[in-house]
């Protein structure tokens, strides 16, 4: 991967013309230090992120990033909400790459009732998170490039995000929170029809992707405007916890599709992106070649796709029936009622469990805490963005204001995910 090594610290990187020179407690005793709130309202901060900024003319000296300004309480409903009920909520976490939230919950209710989802359904989840993985990568890699000045690049994978949407709508019925997965499938199966749309947006996906690197990777604004800027060593991401391509791009090579492999990875042929020089370049090209073999992954995917039903049987009560045979026969009926009324519902074993998956940026891993109830008795969430915020005071100081956006656009926070 064509980038150029970047060793030195920020603090003794840069000169004073593109960043630091002088030592941060040199510009912490000066009187000339004043606050700036970056966000939540500024529209590199996108959503609700708010930053607090000490600077020293243009120079940042310190950046403090605030967490949970949405106060939405989204672990505590798990505590209220049936293991169905509550990818309601968890997709609502990330506003970005919400299927692929689902997809992590439901992966973790699985394992702590015990159930192996049927292969159909494995590829399917495989399938739509790829997808997600894409949808994620083109908003970042789009809105980097347009807090940066390249509105262009950020119009073509704009419109690659609509086509996806077309792609989860006629899955799910819904275009953003789908709420699709189920305890043990999803809530429709998918016909040839869906199938082909994955296709065709597969085979035209790398054109638009290679317009957009054309546009952007030697692009001399562009890169001047993120190389060596924000650079996060491969000792500081292991120690900062990081994952994802955050992590990749510092050369941490970790990915759990590999590592360890859930869903229809294990069977498929594909490449982790990785990077060693850990600045904002580089998570770009992460993100850029991630794209390349999620698209490999989904070829692979959606022409192996088993036949046979997308549900688990129903023998084992875990599982809500299909709308067909509720409003159709008895038995259904019955099951529905079952597994709905507030004093029956599922059969939970008294046990506490983590699991994850490699969302988009990064592990994404649920806690749960169960205690023979349909519900959790406690639901933690482990969200990429959490941790990856808590890197911002450690890139930021000694970088100008204006590096402030492409530092933060590559560290993508999802906002929903920050809430405490």
């Amino acid at each position: 991967m064509p980038v150029v090594a970047s060793s030195l610290h920020p603090a003794t990187s840069r000169n004073a013309a593109g960043g630091p020179a002088s030592s941060h407690a040199e510009a912490a005793n000066s009187e000339y230090l004043w606050t700036l709130n970056f966000g939540p309202q500024h529209p590199a901060t996108h959503t609700t992120l708010r930053l607090v900024l000490t600077l020293d003319g243009e120079k940042v000296v310190k950046a403090e990033p605030d967490i949970g300004y949405l106060h939405s309480g989204f672990e505590k409903l798990g505590e209220s909400l049936d293991f169905n009920q509550y990818v309601t909520i968890v997709d609502r976490m990330n506003y970005i790459s919400p299927l692929a939230n689902e997809i992590a919950w439901h992966h973790t209710v699985e394992k702590l009732l015990g159930i192996e989802i049927t292969p159909r359904c494995t590829y399917l989840r495989t399938i739509l998170a790829e997808l997600m993985r894409l949808h994620d990568h083109l908003l970042c890699v789009g809105a980097v490039a347009l807090d940066l000045g390249a509105f262009t690049a950020f119009l073509y994978f704009f419109q690659q995000r609509e086509l996806i949407y077309d792609i989860v709508e006629y899955a799910s019925g819904q275009r953003f929170h789908t709420s699709y997965t189920r305890v043990g499938g999803v809530l429709f199966d998918v016909n040839n029809l869906w199938a082909d749309k994955v296709r065709s947006f597969a085979k035209n996906f790398p054109k638009i992707h290679s317009e957009v690197d054309r546009l952007l990777t030697k692009n001399r604004i562009f890169v001047d405007r993120v190389k060596g800027v924000g650079v996060l060593s491969r000792e500081d991401a292991i120690n900062m916890g990081c994952t994802g391509p955050i992590a990749r791009a510092s050369g941490v090579v970790r990915d759990l599709r590999k590592d360890e492999p859930y869903l229809a990875y294990a069977d498929l042929d594909f490449k982790i992106a990785a990077s060693k020089n850990g600045d904002c370049y580089a998570r770009y090209l992460v993100r850029m070649q991630e794209m390349l073999e999620s698209i490999k992954i989904i070829n692979q995917a959606i022409e192996n796709i088993p036949a046979g039903p997308v549900n688990v049987e129903l023998e084992g009560k875990s599982v809500l029936p299909s709308k067909p045979a509720v409003y159709r026969s008895i038995e259904g009926l019955i099951h529905h009622f079952e597994m709905i009324m507030p004093n029956r519902g599922f059969k939970v074993p008294v046990e506490e469990l983590y699991a994850c998956t490699e969302s988009p940026n990064g592990e994404l891993g649920f806690y749960i805490v169960a205690d023979g109830e349909p519900r959790a008795y406690r639901a933690r969430c482990r969200p990429p963005s959490f941790i990856h915020f808590a890197t911002f005071q450690h890139l930021m100081p000694g970088y100008m204001l204006s590096d402030v956006p492409a530092i933060l656009g590559s560290l993508n926070i999802i906002a929903a995910e920050l809430d405490r």
